[in-house]
């Protein structure tokens, strides 16, 4: 499994608005892709001093599957134009990790 994750900035007053967009419209255009072998995402929200900081994590089977995506030169950001607008930064390029262990548990044996 690989997890794709990304960082995005919006001012304070911004940030109610990014979280709507990306809730009610980009996500759901991703879902609506069918991409075979997209599981998901997950979108974090972190208030900082003087700005708001979105992360969010996809999990693909595989790289060809992050490829179907983002396409060959799939580290590049995918970042709609809609979003842009009211980011103040974003990275330009996500990192993508492969997933050693997939498996949320309270055991603390592992």
């Amino acid at each position: 499994m690989i997890s794709r994750i990304w960082h995005g900035y919006t001012t304070k007053g911004n940030a109610d608005t990014y979280q709507k967009l990306l809730k009610s419209e980009i996500f759901i255009g991703i879902h609506n892709r069918n991409i075979q072998g997209y599981k998901g995402i997950q979108l974090l929200r972190r208030e900082l001093e003087s700005e708001t900081e979105f992360i969010t994590i996809m999990w693909f089977d595989s790289i060809a599957a992050v490829k179907e995506f983002a396409g060959d030169d799939f580290e590049v950001a995918v970042v709609p134009d809609k979003a842009q607008k009211v980011l103040s930064h974003y990275d330009k390029k996500s990192q993508h990790y492969n997933v050693l262990v997939d498996n949320y548990t309270t055991n603390h044996d592992l």
